[in-house]
């Protein structure tokens, strides 16, 4: 077995250097627990930024990859196979949107909901000058595409000039959206709840007024699911707890559980908005990572994970809020089901206490202006959430 150190020096010897990871190689997981390559368990509260919501070394979903590997991996879009047409009944029959395009990431559907937003403008009128409404401190991925629409001068300064047509409004701020809104536009999109961006859900008004201009102007609402969707708010996607439904809904992490996999859905109103030759993808909709796809929503289902989350979340929920009223560096808490952050004041660092988490045998992560963000696989338990909130004040 190779050395944790070789490991480490082999990766840093050859990649290129974009992230700054933790000196820890993980080897194998088993349900809400990692394992090193030296043997020690880590709680995992992370679940790879909100991917495993089955948790690691689920049988039944290792078993439906096996048989899918032994039948076909791959065959490219020029051909049907059953993997393909199962996953996209499953997940327009959960999203209650009419029609989906598989992607391999998260990123990659949002690029395909941007190309669908500017062909929805052009359409109208011949043009191809529409523009976009997006949210300052939003966060859609690291491509030119998703890159323009995210709200962070930090991810966007060394990459300029990003795609033109893009004006930022204030998320949670109705009044500033509208002051944007104008005849050129083609879309607005945001995320239910702000992931990256230090855990801020939608308010109702927010949400339900912007549902209600877009009806009015004929404008996209385009609502990023990929970090807070697939059941993680504890209802399948967030929007469902606000009683609308966006015209395209973008997804990824969890609706594959580890297979890369991502897609967009779209509504009847935009279903009819790309043709055959306007876009595409080599891989996505795989047989593989469909297969991946439908054996999720299957154990979602069969293991009841939404009700897992409500009851989970509103005890986590509870026991942060605890933990905020004995420790003077937190000044907020926030979040819904089991995507949740509390944020610090100046006096301490979310990447300090970070640190000494997984120094400690618990997996966290930052999100926003020094916030931890609590986004756990959805199978855990009241005793998981005892476990770390007891290392975590250990921590403080």
């Amino acid at each position: 077995m190779m050395k944790t150190s070789d490991i480490i020096e082999t990766a840093e010897e050859h990649l290129i250097h974009t992230y700054n990871r933790y000196q820890i190689v993980f080897d194998h997981g088993d349900g809400v627990y990692l394992y090193d390559n030296d043997g020690r368990e880590y709680l995992d509260f992370c679940a790879g930024i909100a991917v495993f919501a089955l948790g690691y070394n689920n049988k039944c979903y290792n078993d439906a990859l096996k048989v899918q590997i032994d039948k076909i991996v791959h065959t490219s879009n020029y051909y049907y196979s059953k993997p393909m047409a199962m996953a996209a009944k499953m997940i327009t029959e959960v999203s209650g949107m009419s029609r989906v395009f598989f992607t391999n990431s998260g990123t990659e559907a949002v690029e395909g909901a941007i190309k669908l937003a500017k062909k929805y403008g052009y359409l109208k009128d011949g043009s191809n000058d529409h523009e976009i409404i997006a949210m300052d401190h939003s966060f859609h991925g690291r491509s030119m595409g998703a890159l323009s629409v995210t709200g962070n001068k930090k991810y966007q300064e060394a990459f300029g000039p990003l795609i033109p047509g893009i004006r930022f409004a204030k998320y949670n701020d109705l009044d500033s959206v509208k002051a944007l809104v104008n005849d050129k536009t083609s879309a607005i999109i945001f995320e239910t709840v702000q992931g990256e961006g230090g855990i801020y859900p939608a308010d109702k008004e927010f949400i339900q007024g912007i549902r209600k201009l877009c009806d009015e102007r004929d404008i996209l609402l385009i609502l990023d699911e990929i970090q807070c969707g697939m059941g993680r708010t504890g209802t399948m996607f967030a929007y469902e707890q606000y009683g609308i439904k966006p015209d395209v809904v973008t997804i990824a992490k969890a609706i594959g559980c580890g297979i890369p996999m991502g897609a967009f859905a779209v509504n009847e109103k935009a279903s009819g908005v790309l043709v055959a030759g306007d876009h595409g993808s080599t891989y996505g909709g795989n047989p593989l990572a469909c297969a991946a796809c439908v054996n999720v929503l299957e154990q979602f289902k069969n293991l009841d994970i939404l009700e897992n989350v409500k009851e989970t979340g509103a005890y986590l929920f509870d026991k942060l809020e605890e933990l905020k009223d004995r420790i003077p560096a937190i000044k907020a808490h926030r979040g819904m089901g089991l995507i949740q952050g509390i944020e610090l004041d100046e006096s301490v660092s979310a990447g300090e206490v970070v640190k000494k988490a997984i120094e400690s045998g618990l997996i966290l992560i930052t999100a926003g202006n020094n916030v931890i963000r609590f986004i756990p696989p959805l199978i855990i338990k009241k005793e998981h959430v005892d476990k770390m909130t007891d290392i975590l004040e250990n921590c403080f």
